[in-house]
């Protein structure tokens, strides 16, 4: 009974303790997963090497076998689970949010975690942050599952998992939650933002608990700048928008050309570039932001920096071109960070640029970010949060603005996630009336009120109708291997054989549905009706017709 008044609370769009408790809960569940997650990779990476080292007794060696033994490890994973559900990631994730109400298969979610923590340990330019928005979307999600909650809370969890995947692999728990509302359900509503805020919370918290309070990138502190700085700022949004253009269009490029070849064969190609760079220039490896503070703080010359950057360019593009599992934010980030000190490289006459190098790589970080993956103000609040520096926000905004202009209006660029997904033949687009719809769940909206009628005989039933004239009516007929329900209504048609009741057979609907899937079944015909059942399609506990449709249509309250 508990359960099913937190169902029926659940089920409908508006901001309520529950909603603050199922953000609550998506987040720790999900916080938990990728805590587990991040122990196993760190623990791997940290004694793969030395253990690879100690046998091979060359480190350019085992620096070279690494990758292709991570790939041999995420060959077998998925095989045990099948190849095709090799599909992950963070696009993989806003196609399941968008069309299936956040529902992610189970064994995807196995691929993503052993696959994610192999490909990390294994060296690829790949970023944490997709197998742990996967994962937390999952995790937090077969809650929803478990429970049988309704649909549209169940894609709430999945937002709040997100969030936590965010906010866990950045510890920045506001530039997560404007992700989720700006990247991935692409709207912005009060019962939904409220428990993703609690669940990114959540999130950066018991990361913090594990991890330790230090952001991963303190070691990049915003100095201030002079005004005529500014105009160059500007100038540096353009490059980081032609940039990023550059790299979204190659990495397609590398996803349509080797389209044609199996993933074993990707896979390795994918490993054995990786291993033959790593040897030329170990620093390039990874996708980790302790190299790049290594890195920072000797001061770098302008020809290491170039070097890095090109280098963590083609690793990045090809490891996620070529299908390892992992993410896309955390090589933008770095890629940014080597650009952004790069391109204050021609600055060094007019001022000290050893002052400036940590604030340019990180107003790099959000050029590259809003113009590769079109979240501006994701890409403004991360900065914001990294930096722990309001001054931020104006020079952050200039470089954003022109980043994003250049990128999309002068290169025809468009976010790497929408051209992941139109790749993939994944749908994520719906029409207004469906996303208006799929908020409400059928037990918010369904009349309880109904009589339903199940060996009476039709007077009996038009005796009922005459003195109930407003009452919902049902009849249940038993046929041979089924149960049939039908409405039963007065006939006002005008064919002169009409009898003096109506009888339209009507489909049921489980009780976790929202009213989208009762617009589906009732569109066609344009009246009628559907039941709601619980556990049984005999376990009727309420009716929608189309005319409580049409008035939660026409409230507009969402």
């Amino acid at each position: 009974m508990r359960l099913h008044g937190l169902r029926q609370e659940l089920a409908h769009p508006r901001t309520s303790v529950l909603v603050c408790l199922l953000g609550i809960v998506g987040g720790v569940i999900a916080a938990a997963l990728i805590i587990l997650f991040r122990l196993c990779y760190e623990w791997l990476h940290n004694s793969a090497l030395d253990t690879l080292t100690s046998v091979i007794q060359h480190e350019w060696l085992a620096r070279f076998i690494m990758p292709l033994a991570a790939v041999g490890m995420i060959l077998l994973i998925a095989f045990l689970t099948g190849f095709k559900h090799y599909r992950m990631g963070i696009p993989f994730v806003i196609h399941r949010v968008k069309m299936f109400y956040g529902y992610v298969p189970f064994r995807t979610t196995i691929n993503q975690f052993f696959g994610g923590m192999f490909a990390l340990a294994g060296g690829f330019v790949v970023g944490r942050e997709g197998p742990c928005v996967h994962i937390g979307a999952s995790g937090s999600s077969y809650v929803g599952q478990w429970l049988r909650l309704p649909y549209n809370s169940i894609r709430i969890l999945a937002g709040c998992g997100i969030a936590a995947g965010i906010s866990a692999s950045f510890n920045t728990p506001f530039a997560a939650v404007i992700f989720v509302m700006e990247v991935v359900l692409r709207e912005y509503k009060i019962h939904i933002f409220v428990p993703i805020m609690l669940a990114a919370a959540c999130g950066s918290v018991l990361t913090r608990m594990v991890f330790g309070e230090v952001n991963e990138l303190s070691f990049l502190s915003f100095a201030a700048f002079s005004e005529w700085m500014y105009i160059y700022l500007v100038l540096l949004g353009i490059v980081l928008g032609a940039l990023a253009a550059l790299f979204n269009n190659q990495l397609m490029r590398v996803m349509t050309l080797f389209r044609p070849f199996s993933m074993i064969w990707r896979l390795v190609l994918a490993a054995v570039i990786t291993g033959g760079i790593s040897i030329l220039l170990p620093q390039a490896t990874g996708a980790d932001f302790e190299s790049i503070e290594v890195l920072f703080t000797q001061q770098p010359g302008s020809w290491l920096l170039l070097s890095l950057l090109v280098a963590k360019f083609l690793l990045a593009v090809f490891a996620i071109g070529l299908g390892v599992p992992g993410g896309i934010m955390g090589p933008v980030m770095i890629i940014g960070m080597l650009a952004g000190a790069l391109l204050l490289m021609p600055l060094s006459g007019f001022v000290d640029i050893n002052d400036y190098t940590s604030s340019f790589a990180l107003l790099g970080v959000a050029g590259m970010l809003t113009a590769v993956l079109h979240a501006p103000l994701a890409a403004l609040s991360a900065v914001m949060e990294l930096s722990y520096s309001p001054q931020i926000i104006l020079p952050a905004m200039l470089v954003i603005v022109p980043a994003y202009v250049t990128s999309t209006q002068f290169l025809g660029n468009r976010s790497i996630f929408i051209r992941q997904l139109d790749y993939q033949n994944l749908p994520y687009a719906i029409n207004s009336i469906r996303e208006a719809l799929e908020k409400t769940g059928v037990l918010a909206a369904m009349a309880t009120d109904y009589k339903l009628f199940k060996e009476a005989p039709e007077p009996a039933i038009e005796s009922f109708l005459a003195e109930n004239p407003t009452t919902i009516v049902l009849q249940q007929k038993q046929l041979e291997r089924e149960i049939q329900f039908r409405l039963v209504q007065y006939d006002v048609s005008l064919d002169h054989n009409a009898q003096a009741l109506d009888y339209v057979t009507i489909e049921g609907l489980n009780s976790q549905c929202t009213l989208y899937e009762v617009y589906e079944k009732l569109k066609n015909a344009r009246s009628g009706a559907i039941y709601v059942y619980d556990d049984s399609e005999q376990n009727i506990v309420g009716v929608i017709t189309w005319n409580i449709l049409q008035s939660f249509l026409q409230r507009a309250q969402y």
